[in-house]
């Protein structure tokens, strides 16, 4: 699918090229305009190349240098008009039969994702799950945001290796026992130092290989791996379990490299790793001849680099780590594990969920929010919402079911999405289910009413194929135009999310998308009815082409923010 943005930025690079051949450096600004009046996208390099000439002694203004780029475009199908406006800005104007052509493409080949130059193989580290323990609120961003991105990646091409690193004798109790088996060692550990000293030489034991600590280990992965996966499952959350263990044989050499390699200095019986610029170090091997997360970290990312062949890591873990996988990423970095020019490494931080109040999201009693309570919760007011509407009067049973589950899930993942990830965010679900304003219900309506109008005019996606080559996606109306200039920009805004991985962006579009859509089939009639009998006198194809677009890319888009749409709600 071509990419407006991306394509204009290369005409206009080849413009300034020519028009300024010893301006090696010149920058190429091209973004969407804001408004109507100023165009559809801007090229805004005459300024910055004004102030460069400057430097150098050549007398000029922002003005003529965007008269003379423009009159170097090369000759193209995409551009309409081309004008230059106030101080040098350039305005540019779409062709609307190339718009129309890339409409038709979508129709006639999907959705394409653009284009990557080099497809990676992607490592992504999401939800870190802690065994014995259930999963609550505090699990809900990471493993939200970590699927989206993973989606996204799968989406437009790299190949994805979605990781997670979750932190009796005879039968394993149930995960609500484990729990309380948890806090209760807990306690114990805190005011016990002789309790303290057996579970430090537990987890010694354990690294070790000692076989029935490490039968008991097992038989408490797995029951809660079964918690975990009804979790997933729910959520429609694929990944591959790697939790700290197995790179357990791997820590050993990974301190035997960085000690070869000079990188490691005793410190009170500790192994320790300093990194440049950083003051508080990494503990590679404890007082007692444990090891810690941070080898944990360490054997991670070199693994994922030479035995997962990992072009590019990604850490979904909240901002309070940030500091952490600096250390981590350096300390790699400094050993030679991975080149940066070669091995792209991110910490995707996110913020915490607040409740209402403002504070860390809790239960009433001040306990944490068990994430199973969130989502049946979430079930449970998606119901009520749908029931309030009297959609279980028009939906049969099963399509209830299924609008119940996409709005449930689906306003929990889209209300997360939606935000800045770098910020806290408050958890509403009085918000969430409006069906008004940025939320996935607003969405989910959105494209229900394309459904809705397809089925009216009785047309399915194979009679609307059928009439693609005698069929013209006009665009003359100007919510026609509106909205076919949207759904062309799905490939630029999945270029900006790839390189800062703010979903955010992808949500914002959609909301633009649906208002765009809201504003088009409110001015410009789809199916003409008599007003008198309501039998169908006129049903226009061009602008049934284009919501079957629309619906398109509204599906990929779905897809990648892990909601799943339904046809009736």
């Amino acid at each position: 699918m071509t990419d407006c943005q991306f394509t204009l930025n290369e005409l206009f690079k080849k413009a300034i090229a020519l028009t300024f051949p010893d301006l090696s450096d010149a920058p190429v600004i091209v973004q969407a305009s804001q408004g109507d009046k100023f165009g559809d996208y801007q090229c805004n390099s005459a300024m910055a190349i004004n102030q460069m000439l400057k430097g150098k002694g050549i007398k000029s203004n922002p003005r003529e240098i965007a008269t003379s780029i423009v009159s170097n475009v090369p000759q193209n199908d995409l551009i309409q008009k081309v004008e230059v406006a106030g101080a040098g800005f350039i305005n540019i104007c779409l062709s609307h039969s190339f718009v129309s052509s890339l409409l038709k493409d979508v129709l006639t080949n999907g959705v394409q994702p653009p284009a990557v130059p080099v497809k990676k193989r992607c490592v992504v580290d999401f939800s870190s799950p802690n065994i014995a323990k259930e999963m609550h609120v505090g699990h809900l961003r990471s493993t939200i945001i970590g699927e989206s991105l993973c989606r996204l990646l799968e989406y437009v091409g790299h190949d994805v290796f979605t990781d997670k690193f979750p932190n009796y004798l005879q039968v394993s109790p149930p995960i609500s026992d484990l729990q309380a088996f948890y806090k209760e060692s807990k306690k114990r550990f805190d005011s016990d130092e002789a309790f303290k000293k057996v579970a430090y030489e537990k987890v010694v034991e354990l690294q070790g290989g000692n076989s029935d600590v490490r039968k008991a280990w097992n038989l408490i992965c797995d029951v809660s791996r079964k918690e975990f996966d009804n979790i997933y499952q729910r959520l429609d959350v694929t990944l591959i379990e790697r939790g700290e263990s197995f790179y357990q044989n791997m820590m050993p050499k990974v301190v035997a490299d960085l000690e070869r390699k000079g990188k490691v200095i005793e410190d009170e019986g500790r192994k320790v790793v300093f990194v440049q610029g950083q003051k508080v170090p990494l503990t590679v091997v404890k007082s007692d001849g444990g090891f810690t997360y941070d080898t944990s970290d360490l054997a991670a990312l070199q693994q994922r680099v030479h035995d997962e062949n990992g072009d590019w890591l990604i850490y979904v873990t909240d901002a309070g780590q940030g500091d952490h996988f600096k250390l981590i990423f350096g300390a790699s970095r400094e050993a030679g594990v991975y080149d940066p020019k070669v091995t792209r490494v991110d910490h995707v931080g996110f913020g915490v969920v607040l409740g209402e109040d403002k504070k860390k999201f809790k239960t009433r009693s001040g306990a944490t929010v068990r994430l199973v309570d969130l989502l049946d919760e979430g079930l449970k007011r998606a119901l009520d919402k749908l029931k309030e509407k009297e959609r279980d009067q028009v939906l049969s049973a099963e399509e209830l079911s299924a609008a119940q589950e996409a709005v449930a899930y689906g306003c929990v993942k889209y209300a997360d999405l939606s935000h800045n990830r770098v910020n806290d965010y408050v958890f509403s679900f009085d918000k969430m289910l409006d069906d008004k304003g940025n939320t996935a219900v607003y969405l989910l309506y959105a494209y229900t009413r394309i459904r809705s109008i397809m089925r009216t005019a009785n047309i399915d996606r194979k009679s609307l194929e059928s009439c693609l080559n005698n069929t013209e996606i006009s665009l003359d109306h100007p919510k026609e135009w509106k909205l076919g200039k949207c759904i062309i920009r799905f490939p630029e805004i999945l270029s900006r999310v790839m390189d800062d991985l703010l979903m955010h962006t992808l949500c914002e579009f959609m909301y633009e998308m649906a208002t765009t859509l809201t504003e088009f089939y409110d001015n410009c009639y789809c199916v003409e009815k008599d007003r008198k009998t309501g039998e169908i006198i006129k049903v226009d194809m061009g602008r049934m082409l284009l919501l079957e677009a629309t619906a398109r890319v509204m599906e990929t888009a779905f897809h990648i923010l892990g909601i799943k749409p339904v046809t009736k709600m």
